[in-house]
């Protein structure tokens, strides 16, 4: 960490620390969930399922994104156990949230008999804000970020200088692909939340599969820029490859969907 950079902590109030990472996927999820009670309500799906829903999901997302990541550092964490807890470090894999989530929501509906496929479109771009504010706290921790380049390089890319300093990382310049998939995520959001009411132009489940397809192909590029990616095997990037099985598979899908029965649209429920 540079001298100049941001202090990782955001307050400090007796024994209590709140740092920068945890406040900001925090906000991230507070306002994902109020779009998401929005679209509910616009798609006739009582808010308070969406509630219900929330409370069961984040908690496990949070697990299944630390379990995600100490699996594949589990020769580090092995010989310190202890570090296992400490989320604030960070550490979060958002493959691993996401994966969790999706379980925990087919699990939900099916027992709350809710249409799964509608829920999951109107969670996805709440996903993306969450996962754009997100990004941001691993700005201020100085992690998920890029190769060693120049201070001119950033500042061709008319990047603020308190962005650019906070690249400053062990003496080096890093690539700011934190940025980066930050940046494409919001552009994700906003064609999604363009299109999304356009009458006929999305199936039920195609909201959300429109998504996979954007964050996973957009996260295969930048994942081969960064230097902390977890491995499989050497050379072998996880993100990367489970970035381009779904994007595989989610067009697969909407494709043998269309074939196999007429789907309702999306905005078919609009009151």
């Amino acid at each position: 960490m540079s001298s100049t950079a941001f202090n990782p902590i955001f307050l400090t109030w007796g024994p209590f620390t709140i740092r920068w990472y945890g406040l900001l996927i925090t906000v991230g999820a507070l306002l994902g969930i109020s779009l998401a009670l929005h679209e509910a309500r616009l798609r006739q799906v009582d808010p308070d399922q969406i509630v219900d829903l929330v409370l069961w999901g984040v908690p496990f997302a949070l697990i299944g994104a630390r379990s995600y990541y100490v699996l594949f550092q589990w020769p580090f964490y092995a010989q310190h156990p202890s570090e296992i807890w400490k989320i604030w470090h960070g550490g979060l894999a958002i493959y691993g949230g996401l994966i969790a989530a999706l379980l925990v929501t087919i699990i939900f509906t099916h027992h709350r008999h809710l249409p799964v496929w509608l829920i999951l479109d109107i969670a996805s771009p709440s996903v993306l804000i969450g996962q754009i504010v997100g990004r941001w706290g691993n700005f201020m921790n100085q992690e998920a970020f890029g190769a060693i380049t120049s201070r001119a390089f950033l500042e061709n890319l008319h990047l603020p200088n308190w962005i650019i300093q906070q690249m400053l990382i062990n003496g080096h310049y890093r690539q700011p692909t934190f940025l980066y998939e930050s940046l494409w995520n919001l552009l994700g959001l906003i064609i999604l939340l363009s299109l999304r009411h356009r009458p006929h132009l999305f199936k039920q489940g195609e909201v959300f599969l429109t998504y996979v397809i954007w964050y996973a192909f957009g996260r295969f590029f930048i994942e081969g820029m960064r230097t902390d990616s977890l491995y499989l095997a050497a050379g072998l990037r996880v993100s990367q490859i489970l970035s381009g099985i779904l994007f595989v598979a989610a067009i697969l899908m909407i494709i043998y969907r269309r074939r196999q029965r007429a789907l309702p649209d999306y905005v078919a429920n609009q009151s």
